[in-house]
């Protein structure tokens, strides 16, 4: 219980932390809809059907804005100086990592809560279905796990805007590929049954990063 305090602890002060600036929450949000908008117009006039790309733009605009954020997991602490103070605190390393990407998991999942409406709208597609949902959680939940570790790892490099996506994007492709197969198979009218395989791949991937990270958040942070 200790532990989940201590996690919980973490998720609420960075909640209170954006509610005071809205940093990462509006560099979020405006990242994701000026992407949906532009892929919107370039691609109303010259393709057949939206849908046809419209997987690809949804897990486009939500992976960049989602790094936007990640960006910002640990640079407030290093910015401030209460990156070491956190470290001292005395709890287990992994609370630490559990609250950071419990806390940004938050974060996408309400960029997503308000960018899904609007692409409803641009594209006339129906994406308020529990298949639908349960895919963009289970993408978003691997994008956070992942993403958090190596947020941690990039943060004391001098280039950390750079690196962080340039390490990050090549482990997330197989999420990425599997949310982009599953999203455009639900919207072209395929039952969730046929999905097996790529579900499997997503939920083993969510799984064994996050114990991955787990495991290895204590000696990130201590290098």
């Amino acid at each position: 219980m200790r532990f989940w305090r201590a996690a919980a602890a973490i998720i609420w002060k960075d909640i209170r932390a954006e509610l005071r600036t809205k940093d990462i929450f509006s560099s979020m949000f405006v990242f994701a809809l000026l992407s949906v908008i532009v892929f919107n117009f370039a691609f109303e006039l010259r393709v057949p059907s939206m849908t046809m790309v419209a997987p690809g733009i949804i897990w486009v605009a939500i992976s960049f804005a989602g790094i936007l954020g990640l960006n910002r997991a640990f640079v407030i602490e290093q910015d401030k100086g209460s990156l070491a103070g956190l470290l001292l605190a005395p709890v287990d390393r992994a609370a630490i990592y559990f609250g950071k990407m419990l806390g940004n998991l938050i974060f996408i999942l309400v960029v997503e809560a308000i960018l899904l409406p609007l692409v409803m709208i641009f594209f006339n597609l129906s994406l308020f279905t529990w298949p639908h949902l349960l895919v963009l959680f289970l993408g978003s939940f691997g994008f956070a796990a992942v993403g958090t570790i190596f947020s941690a790892i990039a943060v004391n490099t001098r280039a950390r805007e750079v690196m962080l996506p340039i390490l990050l994007f090549p482990v997330l492709l197989p999420v990425l590929i599997a949310g982009v197969k599953m999203t455009g198979a639900l919207l072209d009218g395929d039952a969730f049954s046929t999905l097996g395989n790529w579900l499997q791949l997503m939920v083993l991937y969510d799984a064994v990063f996050t114990v991955v990270a787990y495991l290895t958040f204590g000696f990130v942070m201590e290098e």
